[in-house]
């Protein structure tokens, strides 16, 4: 039998390069070309044309938007109700930890109670130096067992057991234990990830309707802490989760769904399997992940699919301080530079239906999104410095009229989000407004400048899986 690891040798792109097509080449360069020819027009024009990469922005982000509002109008009308499946394949959840003992409670706890339990909770302990063992013993009885090796199933528990690591990071950690899980469906769960009692039985339902479907997200929503600063973010961020989360929607209409969120993430076991399973190099290992499994279905013509579930419903504790923030965005943009990097054969290939012709060109312009946004901002604070004032009117009514579509689109998809998840709570339309105009000046400068860091963490390769201080959750354990 072939190993995963040999698997994951032979399935990865990252190491066995793929001929890229000169379409695809011409994608890539076209944008950055693009941007060489509007950071210029900054020094050459008088007018209007000085701001023509904000310009560019402005039209880019607006196209996306439309699109994204054409592929959810159909959740304007009630989703037709599904019969229950008869059967539901077995599932086991995998919660990797590194020194997550301040939360490994709750976060289990939130399994256990689940209307539909899993037939497994494995703890995929990753190396962990603090308290984890206590925590686990004091908890749930479980002893600690060698390493490399399953504890016994806990006394009060018997669906939960410890698999005990040397630290390796996270994929290193998921690969171990989903070839111990014997389940036909695997479930990743951070421990920062509480799931609302009915998601595992969404997500069940889900995978038992369709024989196809190999990888699905859940519907996370950001909590940070209880503090000013904690809200601010909690503020800012429910929103962008929300356009996200419409954003996957849309393109899984179109069967090029590829941005998954290991925090509460569920999988076809021998799907994952088949490609090798998680790639320790990656900053991001879910995102990666995805597109090998876009990959082998396409190379060895299968139906494979990928889905959002919208009633399968979680929170997330999110960072709650620039830094932290900063932190987290680095590795995104980061990781998402080295998927699109090893994967760039792919953009603009039409072997790979609308996921090449649509979402991956889409992909490879996104990594220069940030550049564009933060260059556009310097440019205007250079017109406003060198005294060109007569620009700044027609650029502030450029970026009003941006506001503007952007709040229109934001509050209609509030409605339709909720429809479509039944979540409500802290969507508000009055905080909604606010956040839609105060955003492109604070909240997107700063998303902006992580995304930036994630260039310098793609290009020098310096980035690793670290512990996030969970500021929500942990507050909530003390109480």
């Amino acid at each position: 039998m072939t190993s995963l690891a040999e698997t994951f040798r032979q399935q990865s792109p990252r190491l066995v390069a793929r001929r890229v097509p000169l379409v695809s080449t011409l994608i890539t360069a076209g944008g950055i070309l693009l941007f060489v020819m509007l950071i210029v027009q900054a020094f050459l024009r008088q007018g209007i044309g000085v701001w023509s990469v904000g310009i560019a922005y402005i039209l880019y982000d607006t196209a996306l938007l439309g699109f994204t509002a054409w592929q959810i109008w159909p959740l304007r009308r009630a989703l037709p109700t599904l019969v229950a499946p008869s059967s539901h394949p077995t599932l086991g959840v995998i919660v990797a930890a590194h020194n997550e003992a301040g939360v490994l409670g709750v976060t289990i706890d939130r399994l256990a109670a689940q209307r539909h339990p899993p037939e497994l909770i494995l703890i995929a302990d990753d190396g962990s130096s603090d308290d984890t063992p206590a925590a686990l013993a004091r908890l749930y009885g479980l002893t600690m067992p060698p390493l490399g090796e399953l504890s016994a199933p806990a006394p009060g528990l018997p669906t939960l057991r410890w698999l005990r690591l040397r630290h390796g990071g996270k994929a290193r950690a998921l690969n171990a234990a989903i070839q111990i899980v014997d389940t036909e469906i695997v479930l990743t769960v951070d421990a920062d990830t509480l799931l609302e009692p009915e998601s595992i039985a969404a997500m069940r339902d889900a995978f038992a309707r369709e024989p196809a479907l190999v990888a699905a997200t859940g519907v996370l929503a950001p909590i940070c802490g209880p503090h000013l600063l904690g809200r601010l973010f909690a503020w800012f961020q429910t929103y962008e989760y929300v356009r996200n989360f419409l954003s996957r929607y849309a393109w899984m209409r179109l069967d090029s769904l590829l941005l998954i969120s290991g925090a509460f993430a569920e999988f076809r076991r021998e799907a994952v399997i088949a490609v090798g399973g998680f790639d320790p190099e990656s900053m991001v290992e879910d995102y990666e992940l995805i597109h090998r499994l876009h990959r082998h279905a396409t190379d060895a013509e299968l139906d494979w699919t990928v889905r959002v579930v919208g009633d399968a419903l979680a929170s997330t504790d999110a960072p709650a301080s620039p830094l932290a923030f900063l932190r987290q965005r680095r590795r995104w943009f980061g990781g998402f530079l080295q998927t699109q990097h090893w994967n760039r054969d792919m953009v603009g290939n039409r072997r790979f239906g609308w996921l090449g012709t649509a979402m991956l060109p889409v992909k490879a312009l996104d990594t220069l999104q940030p550049v564009y946004g933060l260059a556009a901002f310097l440019i205007l604070i250079g017109v406003v410095v060198t005294g060109h004032f007569r620009l700044v009117l027609p650029i502030l009514v450029i970026m009003l009229a941006k506001i503007a579509i952007d709040l229109t689109f934001h509050l209609w998809s509030l409605e339709l989000y909720t429809r479509w998840t039944g979540q409500r709570e802290g969507l508000a339309l009055g905080p909604a407004l606010i956040a839609a105009i105060a955003e492109p000046f604070s909240f997107q400068l700063l998303r902006h400048a992580g995304a930036i860091w994630g260039w310098i963490a793609f290009l020098t390769g310096r980035e690793t899986w670290v512990r996030q201080r969970r500021t929500a959750i942990e507050a909530t354990v003390q109480r």
